[in-house]
């Protein structure tokens, strides 16, 4: 009876030695639980809005939980005392880590590109984007990858991590387009008033902008004709601003007002040009 006795009374004597470890212990890991679902919570209100996917946001929850829970369970355990589980702990964590890493590198690498364009991108749903030789506009905006539809009607789904790597060239960031057109015409021609008659019209077509203003400007001296290009400018932000339209409005009104004034066009041009007159 007495040996039971002293049994138990060394036993209540460790625990109680021992209760500052393991009230340590549970509160560090109550705080790092508390922890990881007040970051789960920030993180739903910060990408819940931008993500099109539920399974994806829960995933991304979920690890970020389990990163919070699995610091503090080692922490825990070695204010227990207990290095060698802790050690465990780590050790099966980092072999899981790396087998995981090795299998689902791809994923990872477009989850995080995804994440860190959710907080600062350059380019937004219904921009005109161009990423690794893809041209189109926005549709979506995912974690893992971004969709995009191009001019001919083709969904692409570009991974976060091929556009976060590679420049990006973003055509309506703030709204200006710079549509342009070359145009030949005879060596004889008078290029002065070609140029003005040219600014003249372009002026004066609906959609292009007054400021910055459009330029008629000399572009190339070829064998056979004389090269003149034109620049104007639109703004994509207007909702009856069409880019094709309006340089195809551009250039028919152009080509009429040069045939008018009787200018010859560089497809008309047969023969070498006299640079002496016949008269002399």
């Amino acid at each position: 009876m007495q040996t039971f006795q002293e049994s138990f009374t060394q036993l209540f004597d460790r625990a109680l030695s021992s209760a500052p470890a393991i009230l340590g212990g549970i509160l560090v890991l109550t705080i790092f639980i508390g922890l990881g679902l007040l970051a789960s919570r920030g993180l739903k209100k910060l990408l819940g809005a931008r993500a099109t996917s539920t399974k994806k946001l829960r995933l991304v929850m979920r690890l970020t939980r389990w990163t919070f829970y699995i610091i503090g369970l080692v922490i825990a355990l070695n204010i227990l005392g207990l290095t060698k589980a802790a050690s465990g702990v780590l050790a099966a964590g980092g072999v899981i880590t790396v087998v995981l890493g090795f299998a689902f590198r791809e994923i990872g690498e477009n989850l995080l590109a995804g994440l860190f364009m959710s907080f600062s991108r350059s380019f937004d749903v219904g921009d005109l984007i161009e990423s690794n030789g893809i041209i189109g506009v926005v549709k979506q905006i995912n974690i893992r990858d971004v969709h995009v539809r191009t001019g001919d009607a083709i969904d692409i789904f570009i991974p976060s991590a091929i556009i976060f790597k590679n420049p990006l060239k973003n055509y309506t960031r703030d709204g200006l387009r710079r549509p342009s057109f070359k145009i030949g015409i005879d060596y004889g021609d008078n290029l002065k008033t070609a140029r003005e008659l040219l600014l003249s019209v372009v002026s004066t077509n609906e959609g292009v902008l007054e400021d910055p203003k459009p330029a008629v400007i000399l572009s190339d001296f070829s064998d056979n004709y004389v090269q003149i290009e034109v620049q104007f400018w639109i703004n994509t932000f207007s909702k009856h601003s069409n880019l094709a339209e309006i340089k195809t409005n551009v250039m028919e009104s152009s080509h009429s007002t040069l045939r008018e004034n009787g200018f010859t066009f560089s497809a008309e041009v047969s023969t070498a040009v006299e640079m002496l007159d016949k008269d002399s």
